[in-house]
């Protein structure tokens, strides 16, 4: 199961109660006070670690407490720190808080472990002349998990548009295939290695329709993943079987990119038509490149006629895009 949304809840550990001790022995009934301070309570932290690909986790465990501060003791000694808490998710997360919606750390690619909730300061004991204190709380908050999605090029179109086909055909993704729409229930990666050693993420998005930005289709939620990803390859069904506007499609889709915002319309596409292997394709294949400036690529996903063009081109592009 893929799951790329979950809040929870943390809580730093408080910070020990400072010790209200005085020295005594058995000449000395009440002497110097001698109360430690208590430990600071353990932080809460989150880190991006590779093991890790979806929030499924958290779906179950909702809940995250840090240790708290060992309290002071007498005879000067003062309590441990608490143990701090490390929650691991997948690189591509956004953590926010789930209040206001502040984004506290994208870890996109950064291994570093954020603070997300600091622990409590450890209270101050007697032994320095004056009464001891209790420790502070620790932080307390809901925080929002989004994972984006790395990948290096975005498969996207309408359902049924082939897609899944077509990633299931370049690599070893297994996704679901079949003639009705919304297949995909969800992003699928694909590992594809062409011209040699140079190698390329794919990810198969669920596919889009009118209103995705708005959220129909859970397409606010599917476009999010695109977001990271360098390059677009644009699917169109030409087949005329089904779906009848092919043209229209391809605009329809493009339009959903720009309500959508995040700047998806301006990220580099590549065309590709697809099920040129049928009968009436010819007459969406016409349409397409009279009315579509940008070159296309004619492919069946089904036969694979037309993807190793498709692919020298995609891997050709995104080269030039990093300076390769």
């Amino acid at each position: 199961m893929f799951i790329d949304q979950a809040k929870i809840c943390i809580k730093a550990g408080s910070g020990g109660n400072g010790c209200n001790s005085f020295f005594r022995d058995n000449r000395v009934k009440r002497g110097k006070p001698d109360g430690g301070d208590g430990g600071n309570g353990g932080d809460v932290i989150i880190k991006a670690a590779k093991g890790v690909q979806t929030l499924l986790d958290f779906q179950y465990k909702r809940h995250f407490k840090a240790q708290r501060g060992i309290h002071g003791s007498s005879n000067n000694r003062n309590g441990k720190r608490g143990e701090l808490l490390e929650i691991l998710v997948p690189f591509g997360t956004v953590v926010k808080d789930a209040a206001t919606g502040l984004v506290l750390r994208d870890l996109a690619n950064d291994e570093t472990p954020v603070i997300i909730a600091k622990g409590g300061k450890g209270g101050k004991g007697n032994s320095r002349q004056r009464e001891a204190t209790s420790g502070d709380p620790g932080e307390e908050k809901e925080i929002a998990l989004e994972l984006k999605l790395i990948a290096d090029i975005g498969i996207i179109g309408y359902p049924n548009a082939g897609k899944s086909t077509f990633i299931s055909k370049i690599s070893s993704a297994k996704s679901k295939v079949a003639d009705y729409p919304f297949t995909t229930k969800r992003p699928i990666l694909g590992i594809v290695r062409h011209f040699g050693d140079r190698v390329l993420t794919f990810c198969d998005m669920p596919g889009l329709i009118q209103g995705a930005h708005e959220g129909r289709g859970l397409g606010d939620r599917f476009l999010r993943h695109i977001e990271r990803t360098r390059l677009l390859l644009h699917m169109v069904d030409v087949s005329m079987l089904e779906r009848t506007d092919p043209y229209g499609d391809f605009l329809s889709i493009n339009k959903e990119l720009g309500l959508y915002g995040g700047k998806l319309s301006e990220k580099k596409k590549i065309i590709a038509i697809n099920k040129i292997d049928l009968p009436d394709s010819k007459k969406g294949i016409e349409l397409i490149k009279e009315k579509v400036k940008e070159r296309v690529f004619p492919i069946s996903a089904l036969t694979g006629e037309g993807i190793k063009e498709l692919l020298d081109h995609i891997f050709k592009v995104a080269a030039a895009e990093v300076g390769e």
